[in-house]
């Protein structure tokens, strides 16, 4: 697609307006049944895995599985098309993607000068509701799992990129933050020639 980006639109959308039609479309779960059960997921990693990196590892691991699924219902229920760049994707990630799976759309900041890396900051996360860190737990990235969701629905679509959960309000941050950061994009190969 080669169109000049406009902020806040995918195709001259209002991605704000987008997410919200997604998310009405969306079967809905009661939030404080998503959270537990969530919780009980990390609970059974800390049991299953003693090494904090390892429990880290595998919530990104579920989330990369996660994303490669939900990429196709991201699509199928906005209607959106190609993104015309990576500043495009963010906003798409932040206003559509968060909004319609988990209810409430992420901010994107902290652009580099390459516009190969923003940050996600996400102030309303249901994933930590109810969720307290004892301080032998600090270093669980408790939300990791959207790590894993980012960059396997970007791979999914032929970007692949980076992601770190960098703040995280249950280690007394203000926001949650997630760097995501472009490695290359993907180009199609086609297993027959041309000709």
């Amino acid at each position: 697609m080669t169109m000049a980006a406009v902020p806040g639109s995918a195709g001259g959308k209002n991605l704000a307006r987008v997410g919200e039609q997604a998310f009405q479309k969306m079967d809905k779960i009661n939030a404080e049944v998503f959270t537990l059960t969530y919780g009980s997921m990390v609970q059974t990693l800390l049991k299953d895995y003693e090494d904090m990196n390892e429990v880290n590892t595998q919530l990104e691991k579920m989330g990369n599985g996660i994303g490669q699924r939900l990429v196709d219902e991201l699509l199928a229920k906005s209607g959106l098309g190609s993104c015309a760049d990576f500043k495009e994707t963010a906003e798409v990630i932040a206003k559509v993607g968060f909004k319609m799976f988990l209810g409430s759309a992420a901010t994107v900041s902290k652009w580099n000068g390459e516009d190969t890396a923003f940050s996600l900051l996400i102030d309303e996360n249901p994933l930590v509701d109810f969720v307290e860190l004892p301080e032998h737990l600090r270093a669980l990235k408790y939300c990791n799992v959207l790590c894993g969701v980012i960059r396997g629905a970007l791979e999914m679509v032929n970007l692949k990129v980076e992601c770190d959960y960098v703040r995280c309000t249950l280690w007394g941050d203000e926001t949650t933050e997630i760097r995501v950061r472009l490695i290359e994009k993907i180009e199609d190969q086609y297993p027959f020639d041309d000709d």
